[in-house]
Parts: C-alpha cells; structure tokens; sequence
C-alpha cells in the first residue's frame, strides 16, 4: 500500500506540474492548449457537468494517478519500471495522439491547430520526465558509495 500511495502522490505533482506548464504557456501565448486538460464534454456522463471546472480538473488528476499507478505496473511486468525511456515514450507519444480527441468537440485548441499540439505534446514530456524522475528518485534511488550519486537508467 505504500507503493501505492507514494505513485498517487507522484500522479498528483506531476499532474499540477503539467496543469501550471500548460497554464503558463496559455499566459504567455494565449495558446489555449490547457483547456482539453480539463475538458470533459466527449466522455459520456461526464458531459452532464461539463460546465464546472471542478469535474475537469478531477478528471484531469484521476487520469494522472490512474495512468502513473497503471504505467508503473505494467512497466514492471517488463522489469522496465527504473527506465527513463518508456515513460518518456509512452506519455510523450501517447498525448501527442490523445491531442486529437479535440476533434471530438466544439472547444479550442482546434484539432488542426499545430501550435497547441506542440505545447500540448512538449508539455507532457516535460510531464513524463518528472514522473519518471520522481519514480526513480522516490522508489529506486540506488546510492553512491560516496552517498552523493544516484544511479539512474535511461
């Protein structure tokens, strides 16, 4: 259970750190790739509440947890968990292609918008490097000798 919880925790500040990436590219950009981190109007029964911003953002942090806690899991069936490389991989390409979910509905970015995908996507490798770091750092940190190195795979 403490795994568990500490990858719930790791879900959440990456999570909050990808949310004030994006909210900060939409300030200095006005580019309003934030707004499918909350966007809820193309999931069936989520839509009836799509009017509050609460529903998305706990959308948003469910899917950051769920998609830690589940990525690790299955990375461990592959003895792949303490790898940079597939976090990197799977959370870069996998919003790269979740992006066009925004064809879906009448909200910006538009699905032909270049410019958001690119922040969109950028973003969450940002997002898949602080997850990945956290993970190694927080579950599989292997010290130095010394004490003063960490050991990290890519």
């Amino acid at each position: 259970m403490k795994l568990i919880s500490k990858l719930v925790v790791i879900g959440i500040l990456a999570g909050a750190a990808l949310a004030g990436l994006l909210e900060l590219v939409y300030a200095a950009t006005g580019n309003e790739a934030y707004v499918l981190l909350y966007n809820v109007d193309y999931i069936p029964l989520l839509n009836r509440w799509d009017s509050s911003i609460f529903v998305g953002i706990a959308f948003h942090f469910a899917f950051c947890v769920a998609s830690v806690v589940g990525l690790y899991f299955i990375l461990c069936l592959f003895h792949l968990e303490q790898r940079i490389l597939p976090y990197f991989l799977t959370y870069t390409v996998g919003s790269g292609i979740l992006y066009f979910l925004t064809a879906l509905t009448e909200k910006s970015p538009a699905a032909n918008d270049a410019e958001a995908w690119l922040y969109w996507t950028v973003s969450h490798a940002v997002y898949s490097l602080i997850v990945a770091a956290l993970i190694l750092h927080r579950l599989h940190r292997k010290e130095s000798a010394a004490g003063k190195t960490f050991e990290y795979k890519i």
